[in-house]
């Protein structure tokens, strides 16, 4: 019975950092201290540290002996890196999913809708969610649990944020776009697999 509210707790730790770090509390190189956090936070030392050490298998920050932990120092290139891999997982996915979709895309509909709202209200907030959502849901689709878990370790909503927060790397419309991947599975276009690996790759920062 503990081991889901750890999880859960390690969760919102993770958020935390996050957010302090896109929001400019840590700044690249900065020191992170465990101790300071878990003080902060009112917990212990142990889920500070698991939650460190999965954004640092994230490369969001960076651990030296007897220098501790740092906020990594990222470029652009760093965040661009990440996009020919989603966009090779995404293409696999789309390929397993098309059978699905083109008979039922009511999993992909309601971000879609989402992100009409969002765009037209230009909630940045909002449309990393519906957009990180809406591709979730496209690899969830597919059907293989190990291509959405290697999807999931990505941490694509981070990532997302970073290039959204820290480069301004916007769409004109994020719905639109969303849109047109929906009717590609719906009339059952054969390309369909590498217009979705496109419209990732198209939505990398660059360097």
């Amino acid at each position: 019975m503990v081991h889901p509210v750890v999880h859960s707790l390690r969760e919102q730790i993770r958020e935390h950092i996050v957010e302090g770090i896109v929001s400019g509390r840590w700044k690249p190189g900065e020191r992170i201290v465990e101790r300071r956090i878990a003080t902060e936070l009112e917990v212990s030392q142990t889920p500070v540290r698991e939650a460190l050490r999965e954004l640092e298998t994230l490369r969001l920050i960076e651990s030296a002996p007897n220098k501790g932990v740092r906020v990594r120092n990222l470029t652009a290139a760093d965040l661009e890196e990440i996009y020919p891999v989603r966009a090779g997982l995404e293409q696999i996915a789309a390929e397993l999913a098309a059978p699905r979709l083109a008979e039922d895309t009511s999993a992909l509909e309601p971000e879609v809708t989402a992100l009409y709202e969002a765009d037209r209200r230009s909630d940045g907030e909002a449309q990393v969610r519906h957009t990180v959502a809406f591709h979730r849901e496209l690899v969830r689709a597919s059907g293989n649990s190990v291509l959405l878990h290697t999807w999931e370790s990505l941490g694509i909503e981070i990532w997302t944020t970073l290039s959204i927060r820290w480069l301004g790397t916007r769409q004109q419309s994020y719905a639109e776009e969303h849109q047109a991947v929906v009717d590609a599975f719906r009339r059952r276009d054969p390309r369909v697999a590498e217009l979705v690996k496109e419209h990732v790759l198209g939505c990398a920062p660059r360097a």
